[in-house]
């Protein structure tokens, strides 16, 4: 994409390349073109200097969050178990020396090699195999469900920068207002239309005004800080937060709710998985079935000779091991269909916690809209009040107090105002994150 800007005979030519960062290349031409090119590397800092949106944020914090990537680590580790489950045993080799040789017809047998490999019953390590490779599934949905929840941390914690940044603009505009009207109580005083009153009530609320403002100021930092650590950033790293917010239509609806959530999906895989795990169990308290090959090293017999003197022994072996012990593999199938009836009751349990965690939420963003209508009506109205005050006054002199009181009033609806709009995008990213909303 390219971009020019002619600045008093200067071409100013900006061209985006790259695709995680930005490669911008800036040409300055004059009019007998000559020529300057310099090229910079700046990663994030020109979609910084554009408003972040939420997602942008969402999807830095995806990638930086370690404890995010602690989720998709352990998923990884849980992928490596596949191979392990589905593996045969390790052969067993042995070696024996006799110090007493064994006399035979043929010579003393003075070392013997072993070498055997242990098989489990037919079907076992594929019972194994599924059985990991389930539980690595489930950790996926884990950690599926751990990036919806940081995006809705993220949420949490961007939307009160923005219910701040608006508190500081509408305190300061405040401020500025009580400097106006001080002026008018001022003017008014010195020419005997008004009282002393005038002037110290509108001082005190200024004083207010200032102190608040300044609290407001210093209440950023924190909040900032705590946004840029779900970054994992620096924790005085700009943040860019949208200065207007608006009600949207909202494109969650109750259907979606146990459609495709990952913790419902973790619970159902690992409630299949114990129901291999069952199997396993089974297949488990089979017979195991071994082979092996003996190797034995015969000497020669030096009193007499007979036919086939000093030759070696090789012997095929066939094992069978038989679990006899029958405990331990009756507790483990007990244990896999605990294991069920405890994911299908955890599964329930959360069902009945989405369903009233959407109500919830869902009532609460109603509830902000049907505010922030009141709230715009209250401001109309209470403005065309403190117009028709401010007129008073103007002629008057009097009812100054009234007019201070409705300025507050009027400043308290536009903060009230703001944290609807604020709490009102809260309850939509709850909503986003109970539906699972796919980004």
């Amino acid at each position: 994409m390219e971009s020019s800007l002619v600045i008093k005979g200067w071409k100013l030519e900006v061209r985006e390349i790259e695709t995680r960062g930005w490669k911008v290349e800036v040409r300055l031409l004059d009019d007998r073109s000559w020529k300057l090119v310099l090229t910079s590397i700046f990663y994030l800092l020109i979609s910084f200097a554009k408003a972040q949106t939420l997602e942008n944020y969402q999807f830095q914090a995806a990638e930086q969050n370690p404890g995010l990537q602690a989720k998709y680590k352990a998923f990884e580790a849980t992928m490596e178990r596949i191979p392990q489950a589905s593996s045969l045993q390790d052969p067993t080799f042995s070696f024996g020396y006799f110090i007493s040789p064994v006399e035979t017809r043929v010579g003393p047998q003075r070392a013997r090699f072993s070498l055997t490999q242990m098989f489990p019953w037919f079907g076992t390590l594929k019972a194994s195999g599924d059985v990991a490779a389930l539980n690595a599934e489930a950790q996926y949905q884990v950690f599926l469900d751990a990036r919806n929840k940081l995006y809705y941390q993220i949420a949490v914690a961007y939307y009160p920068l923005y219910e701040l940044d608006k508190w500081i603009e509408l305190e300061s505009e405040n401020a500025e207002i009580l400097e106006s009207y001080k002026i008018i109580a001022t003017t008014k005083f010195e020419n005997d239309q008004g009282t002393l009153v005038d002037v110290l009530r509108v001082d005190i609320m200024l004083k207010d005004a200032l102190t608040n403002l300044e609290i407001l100021r210093k209440k950023k930092q924190p909040l900032v800080t705590s946004f840029n650590k779900l970054l994992n950033r620096e924790e005085y790293a700009d943040v860019v937060v949208t200065d207007s917010l608006m009600v949207t239509d909202l494109a969650v609806n109750r259907d979606s709710l146990l459609a495709n959530n990952p913790v419902l999906d973790e619970l159902e895989i690992r409630l299949e998985a114990s129901k291999k795990q069952e199997v396993l169990a089974e297949k488990q308290g089979l017979p195991k079935l071994g082979v092996g090959l003996d190797y034995v090293i015969v000497s020669e017999r030096t009193d007499m000779s007979v036919p086939d003197n000093g030759q070696n022994a090789l012997m095929p072996m066939v094992t069978v091991g038989i679990p006899i012990f029958r405990g331990k593999y009756k507790s483990a199938r007990k244990e896999a269909q605990l294991m069920q009836d405890s994911y299908s009751l955890q599964k329930e349990d959360r069902i009945n916690q989405l369903i009233s965690g959407y109500e919830m939420a869902d009532f609460d963003r109603v509830k902000q809209m049907e505010l922030l209508k009141l709230y715009d009506e209250q401001i109309t109205e209470t403005q065309q009040v403190l117009n028709l005050l401010l007129s008073a006054y103007g002629n008057s002199g009097t009812a100054f107090e009234e007019v201070l009181r409705t300025q507050q009033q009027l400043l308290k609806y536009k903060k009230m105002k703001a944290t609807a709009m604020m709490d009102y995008h809260v309850a939509v990213a709850r909503l986003n994150y109970l539906t699972a909303k796919k980004y």
